[in-house]
Order: structure tokens, then C-alpha cells, then sequence
């Protein structure tokens, strides 16, 4: 980067190349777009932030069923209750020997409290 540094009245400015203040500006304006976004949800009450341990258990091929399902402190069986599966249709889910149908995902979801997208496992397609 080519720069010049001009001192006026004991106070410092820079100039660069027109080419190089535009990208500057436009990594500055995409910097502060996403700290808007990141505003936005810190200060929704409704948004729930998962720890990075969920993320990262996940990223290493944890079932995300499974890792939702311990994150709230919930055994398997009363979740299999309260999404009206059975115990070992679930069981299988979070082994990844069965994809689980969209309804029970949906069902498991609900009774999570998450949305669907957080349970679906990204290899399913």
C-alpha cells in the first residue's frame, strides 16, 4: 500500500490511493454491518445463543439430536416422551442408523425448543 502521511496544524492525515480507500471502505461498511447483526440478536431476548461446545460437538459428527438433548439436561427417554417417539426410534436417530422422518424431526425439535434447522444434520442431503 502506498502511503503518504501529510502533518497540518500538528494534526496527521493520510492519503492513499483511491482504489485502496475504496476497499478499505468497503471492509469497513461490511464490519459494521455484521456488528449491527451481532447487536441485533445479542439484544433480542427471544434469541437464544448456543455455547460453542453445542458447535463444536457437533462439527466433530455428534447427532445434533443428541447434543440439543444433553445441552438441556434431558435423558433420552423423556424426550423420546415428549416428541411421541419411541425410545429406540430415537436412539437410532442420535446413532445416525436412521435419518428420522421429517415429521418426528419436527416433533423432537418442538419438544428441544429449537428450530428444526438446529437438529438436522448437515450430511442428511
Amino acid at each position: 500500500m502506498t502511503v503518504q502521511i501529510i502533518t497540518l496544524a500538528s494534526e496527521e492525515y493520510v492519503v492513499v490511493p483511491r482504489l485502496e480507500y475504496e476497499a478499505l471502505r468497503e471492509a469497513a461498511d461490511g464490519d459494521a454491518s455484521d456488528a449491527d447483526l451481532v447487536r441485533r440478536v445479542l439484544d433480542d431476548p427471544e434469541e437464544e445463543l448456543a455455547p460453542l461446545e453445542l458447535s463444536e460437538r457437533i462439527a466433530r459428527g455428534e447427532h445434533p439430536v443428541r447434543v440439543w438433548r444433553e445441552h438441556r439436561g434431558m435423558k433420552a427417554g423423556i424426550l423420546a416422551k415428549r416428541a411421541g417417539v419411541a425410545a429406540s426410534y430415537l436412539s437410532d436417530i442420535e446413532h445416525g442408523k436412521k435419518p428420522g422422518s421429517a415429521k418426528t424431526l419436527a416433533a423432537i425439535a418442538r419438544a428441544l425448543d429449537v428450530d428444526l434447522d438446529e437438529i438436522v444434520r448437515s450430511d442428511a442431503a
